[in-house]
């Protein structure tokens, strides 16, 4: 297939785009660049299935030619850029969704949206399926990026039911793995990063608060699955396994045999206290679960990182 992918540069969107190359496919990766690192997918750029454009989906693109399937993963989706880049959130979220639906429209093309946990918000419910709306505070500091997710599953599923459209949706749960920013401010990577250089690991609140965490390749095997299915309701991707902010910076410190101490501080705004998914739906339409352990996942990061550093 001639596949585009939005946000290709990303942390996850390179990993989809490393996956679809091994798959055999062609692949257009969109991306401005504005949390994206071409480094990401710099091993790609000499590929003849594979062209790099950078561009914002906020804005009209030109595509010649057939284009089979568009993966839409665009938008910065880390807690420091809820304020940094909120108001690019939200573009990205209503118009460069609306432009590559259009896009998807006129090229005949089947159409991924990727979703979010946060669409739950502060879940009341333990673990979240598909079925629950959420409890999501739409004016709060997380809202940008909960709101601008939530209006791209309405457009997805409008576009479905108006537009005949061929479409998926993936909503994605705490995902982590090589590529992550260092700065991004989400917990495994600021832990890990914490713990290499000896400094103090920040947990917030009394660490109760719990959360799931997915490696990146099962989350990409995921995806993958959802493409090649029919299900156009949305489907959980993420690791069941539940554990606390505070037992993850324990792992961490352990694997690493860091020095640092743990400190805690105030628990930020409607930040979610439990977060796990539901996958029942992923291991019946999609035959899909993850494979990799937590403590394998963490080593395999934590690897990474320690070569990124030297």
């Amino acid at each position: 297939m001639r596949i585009l992918i939005s946000g290709g540069a990303g942390f996850v969107g390179s990993h989809l785009c490393d996956l679809l190359i091994s798959e055999g496919h062609e692949i257009t990766c969109v991306d401005n660049l504005i949390t994206g690192n071409i480094i990401n997918v710099k091993h790609l750029l000499g590929n003849d299935r594979f062209e790099f454009r950078e561009h914002d989906v906020t804005e009209p693109m030109p595509v010649k030619g057939k284009l089979d399937y568009i993966l839409h993963l665009a938008s910065p989706a880390s807690p420091i850029d809820f304020d940094r880049l909120s108001l690019e959130i939200l573009r990205v979220g209503s118009l460069g969704t609306l432009n590559l639906l259009n896009l998807a429209v006129r090229k005949k093309a089947k159409f991924l949206l990727a979703s979010t946990s946060e669409v739950y918000g502060d879940a009341l419910v333990n673990p979240q399926t598909e079925e629950y709306w959420g409890n999501v505070n739409p004016i709060g500091p997380r809202s940008v990026y909960d709101e601008a997710k939530r209006f791209g599953e309405a457009s997805t599923m409008a576009y479905h039911r108006k537009q005949g459209l061929n479409t998926r949706i993936a909503r994605i749960f705490n995902t982590y793995g090589p590529r992550m920013r260092k700065d991004d401010g989400r917990v495994v990577s600021t832990f890990i990063t914490q713990a290499l250089t000896n400094q103090p690991l920040t947990v917030f609140g009394d660490g109760s608060q719990t959360r799931s965490f997915c490696y990146v390749s099962d989350l990409i095997a995921g995806i993958y699955k959802l493409m090649l299915s029919d299900a156009y309701h949305p489907i959980n991707l993420g690791n069941p396994e539940e554990i606390s902010i505070l037992e993850l910076a324990r792992r961490i410190l352990k694997i690493t045999q860091s020095k640092s101490e743990i400190v805690r501080k105030p628990l930020p705004q409607n930040d979610p206290r439990l977060r796990r998914p539901d996958i029942e739906k992923a291991r019946l339409q999609l035959g899909w679960s993850p494979e990799v352990s937590l403590n394998e996942g963490l080593a395999r990061t934590i690897d990474w990182f320690s070569k990124l550093s030297t």
